[in-house]
């Protein structure tokens, strides 16, 4: 397994408050790069979709994060949605705990709800120890 990075999060909008833990694997010669949140691996694939962790590169003093999603067409309650895409590109510098989060919408239940196009969102996440593992 590659190096890894941890974090503690925080996402804020309006009223709600989220915590969350993030972790960074770095792509070795034999393992692709890896994003957990809440020890969720965000490399997911279903008959819904796909989501799938591009690349996490280190250029200090910043991480950038490129993930890909896509999503099958869906029927909710009568209501049709088509395929859909997002492509996020997330900067984080550790030092400052500033997360930049650009996310292109493109169709899908997505571009239905929050709209086509660019969103940009920022949350806060500082380094963290590695938790402890089971004995």
């Amino acid at each position: 397994m590659g190096q890894s990075a941890f974090f503690g999060c925080k996402r804020s909008e309006k009223d709600y408050v989220e915590e969350y833990s993030m972790q960074l694997t770095l792509a070795s010669k034999t393992q692709k790069a890896k994003v957990y949140l809440d020890g969720r691996d965000l490399d997911q694939s279903d008959s819904f979709g796909a989501q799938v962790v591009k690349s996490v590169t280190l250029a200090k003093p910043n991480i950038f994060i490129v993930i890909e999603a896509n999503f099958a067409p869906e029927d909710i309650m009568g209501v049709v949605y088509p395929a859909g895409t997002v492509l996020t590109h997330i900067t984080l510098d550790p030092a400052t705990g500033k997360l930049k989060k650009v996310e292109k919408i493109q169709g899908g239940i997505l571009g239905a709800s929050l709209g086509n196009g660019t969103h940009t969102s920022e949350e806060t996440c500082f380094p963290a120890k590695a938790p402890s593992k089971p004995r």
